[in-house]
């Protein structure tokens, strides 16, 4: 089964920190990638950040670089997303997803187009 349920989304003011959580099941947790992606109200769905689990390489969409970070915990079966210095350009639904293959090219960066399973989507609404 193929299950990512993410949580952590909440109102903050500019500035502030939020961490995004996503548990996964062992299925969605076991494919070479996984990442975040957001959607802003009339926007396009935009890649945030990638892991790819052979490495631990890490790629950030460059409006949020150096401000976010991506990580995993292998024993909790959960993806996060550190949120430091949120703007309100960053209000958006985030979703995680997962690539389910077992090997992926990290050369690829943020190819959030490889993503097979996506979870329903945690709210950040950042207020000036």
């Amino acid at each position: 089964q193929v299950r990512m349920v993410e949580s952590g989304g909440s109102s903050v003011q500019a500035g502030g920190s939020l961490r995004l959580s996503c548990e996964a099941s062992e299925y969605a947790f076991s494919g070479c990638s996984m990442g975040w992606v957001r959607q802003a109200p009339g926007k396009e769905r935009e890649g945030v950040a990638i892991v790819y689990i052979a490495g631990n390489f890490t790629y950030y969409a460059d409006s949020v670089k150096a401000r976010f970070t991506i990580s995993r915990d292998n024993t909790k079966r959960t993806l996060y997303l550190q949120m430091s210095n949120v703007k309100p350009e960053d209000t958006a639904m985030y979703y995680c997803a997962a690539t389910l293959r077992p090997t992926c090219s990290v050369l690829r960066g943020l190819a959030t187009s490889d993503f097979d399973v996506w979870g329903q989507g945690t709210q950040v609404t950042v207020s000036p």
